[in-house]
C-alpha cells in the first residue's frame, strides 16, 4: 500500500538472487494519503541503498525510483520501459566491475546481516523529509558509509561480571541474548542487531554488558562456566 513499507532488505535480497534490477514506485512526494508520508521513507532508503551498491561493486543506477500518481499509467510505462533499456544496457548483475557471482553474493550475505544495525545508525537520516532534489546525491557520501561498515560495534557480556539477572534477556528485542536463571548470559553474535538494548539494560552495579569496536568479540566461555553459584559471586 505505501512505498515506505519497501525494505533494504527487500532490495538487497532481490540482488541476491540475481535480480539485475529493482524499480520502485510511489505516490508523489507530499502527496501521501498517510501523515507518515512513507514515499520519503522510501527515497532515503533507496539514496543509503545506492552507495551501499557502489561498496559492493553494483552500478546504483541499477535501483530506481520514480514518485507518480496512480492515475498516470502513461508515465508509470515510460518509466518502466526506460529503466529496462537501462538494466539491459547495464548487463548483467556484477559484470559492470567484473565482480563474480560468488563474491557479489558473499558480499551481499555480509551487508544483509548488518542491515538492523544500519538502520539503528542512519534512523534520523531515514526519517529526514528531502524536499530538494540538489541534496539527493550528497545525502550520503561514499566515506559516510565506508565509516559504516568498516567500523561495526558488537556488544558483549563479560561472564565475569555478569549476574544472570535476565534484565538484558528480556529486553533485547531479537532473542539474541542466550541466558537463564543462574546461567551467565551471552550474545549470538549471529542474531544480534547491534542496537545496543543490553548495555541499556544492565543494571550500572554490574556492567557487565559492553560495547566492543576495537578488537573481535571474545568466544562465550563454555557451559559448566556459565553456570552460576550465588555463594561465590557477589550479588
Amino acid at each position: 500500500m505505501c512505498s515506505g513499507r519497501v525494505d533494504l532488505e527487500f532490495v538487497l535480497r532481490a540482488f541476491s538472487n540475481g535480480i539485475d534490477g529493482v524499480f520502485i514506485g510511489g505516490c508523489r512526494l507530499n502527496e501521501c494519503n498517510y501523515v507518515t508520508h512513507g514515499n520519503y521513507h522510501a527515497l532515503n532508503m533507496t539514496l543509503l541503498c545506492r552507495k551501499i551498491m557502489e561498496r559492493l561493486g553494483l552500478d546504483p543506477a541499477r535501483l530506481r525510483i520514480e514518485f507518480m500518481s496512480g492515475s498516470e499509467g502513461n508515465v508509470f510505462v515510460e518509466v518502466v520501459d526506460d529503466f529496462i533499456r537501462q538494466i539491459k544496457g547495464l548487463g548483467s548483475l556484477g559484470s559492470e566491475s567484473g565482480v563474480n557471482s560468488n563474491t557479489l553474493k558473499s558480499r551481499l550475505v555480509e551487508v544483509r546481516k548488518l542491515i538492523p544495525y544500519i538502520k539503528v545508525m542512519k534512523n534520523e537520516k531515514l526519517a529526514t523529509r528531502l524536499t530538494d532534489p540538489n541534496a539527493y546525491t550528497d545525502f550520503y557520501t561514499r566515506e559516510e558509509i565506508d565509516e559504516l561498515l568498516d567500523k561495526v560495534v558488537s556488544y558483549y557480556i563479560d561472564p565475569e561480571k555478569c549476574q544472570a539477572c535476565m534484565i538484558c534477556q528480556r529486553r533485547c528485542p531479537a532473542e539474541a541474548i542466550d541466558g537463564g536463571k543462574n546461567r551467565i548470559h551471552f550474545i549470538n553474535q549471529d542474531k544480534c542487531i547491534k542496537c545496543g538494548a543490553c548495555v541499556e539494560a544492565c543494571p550500572p552495579r554490574f556492567g557487565a554488558a559492553t560495547k566492543i569496536s576495537d578488537r573481535p568479540v571474545p568466544p562465550p566461555v563454555s557451559e559448566k562456566e556459565r553456570m552460576l553459584s550465588r555463594n561465590t559471586k557477589e550479588k
